[in-house]
């Protein structure tokens, strides 16, 4: 499998996908981070998906009228979007931001790696370098962050983080982003609703109105439009490229932190970003 150097349209569509992934990293961590919960990771998840669904069913109803749709997303996809959501939101009831950011990206680049490897996709030495640098980059911007991770946490992040990897390969083959996306989503009700039974029995429900606003955020915007634009972008890059870029949301969620609250300026962001784009610059150059 041969696939050349993507486009600047390509490019554009995942650098935008990145900010939305981005954002949903800040609504995700403002309500989940254990030093300040708004609400229960369950309840979050809920909001989240069903937020999704609704604004996905509103674009699907105002886009332009067009021939059917000849795909309608998978129930596999579903099922690993499913698992990234609950996982996500379940790990950060025992990780910092820090220590998850690095499981979760380092589990989606490894797990998208050796896919494409095993899809028969070429690498480079030099894309293989790239991969490594731009993990060192992260690497280096979570550092000041780290802590002594929960072995649960972990587990739970790096089950989150191949979850996320499995459902961003099922998207390459996709014709039609906006429709696939908004199924995937819709067949994620079934387990929502055997989600919200299980926090009923447990009385697990407890919610904030910031937590709702943060949670239909993450789910309308960040997770609902994001994810029809990446799904977009994925039928233009390979396995190792989009891994790669997916290396960057960190860096974009802390500048975002910066622009939005308050968050203090680091020039290791800025290291850390130039290391990062350096080793993306090197996959998308080689890996073809």
């Amino acid at each position: 499998m041969n696939i050349t150097n993507p486009p600047l349209r390509i490019l554009g569509l995942a650098f935008a996908a990145l900010i939305f992934f981005a954002a949903n990293s800040v609504f995700a961590r403002m309500a989940l981070l254990p030093s300040m919960p708004t609400m229960d990771p369950g309840s979050f998840v809920l909001i989240r998906l069903l937020s999704a669904i609704l604004m996905l069913a509103l674009l699907m109803t105002i886009r332009p009228k067009k021939t059917a749709s000849v795909t309608k997303g998978s129930w596999l996809a579903s099922f690993w979007l499913f698992v990234y959501a609950l996982s996500f939101a379940y790990a950060y009831q025992h990780l910092d931001a820090g220590s998850g950011a690095l499981v979760l990206f380092g589990c989606v680049q490894i797990v998208m790696f050796f896919a494409a490897r095993y899809q028969g996709v070429e690498t480079h030495l030099i894309a293989v370098l790239g991969v490594l640098l731009a993990m060192a980059g992260l690497f280096y911007l979570m550092w000041p962050l780290l802590s002594t991770p929960s072995i649960v946490g972990v587990v739970l992040m790096a089950v989150s983080g191949a979850a996320w990897a499995l459902y961003t390969l099922a998207g390459r083959a996709s014709k039609d982003p906006l429709a696939d996306t908004s199924y995937n989503f819709l067949r994620t009700l079934p387990l929502c609703v055997l989600l919200f039974a299980y926090l009923m029995i447990k009385q697990q429900l407890w919610l904030s109105s910031a937590g709702v606003l943060l949670a239909v955020a993450s789910g309308a915007l960040a997770s609902g439009i994001g994810y029809a634009i990446w799904y977009s972008a994925l039928r233009g890059l390979n396995g190792v490229q989009a891994g790669s870029l997916q290396l960057l949301v960190p860096a974009l969620a802390s500048l975002g932190g910066i622009l939005f609250a308050s968050d203090s300026f680091s020039w290791r962001l800025v290291v850390s970003t130039l290391i990062t784009l350096t080793g993306i610059a090197l996959v998308l150059k080689k890996s073809n």
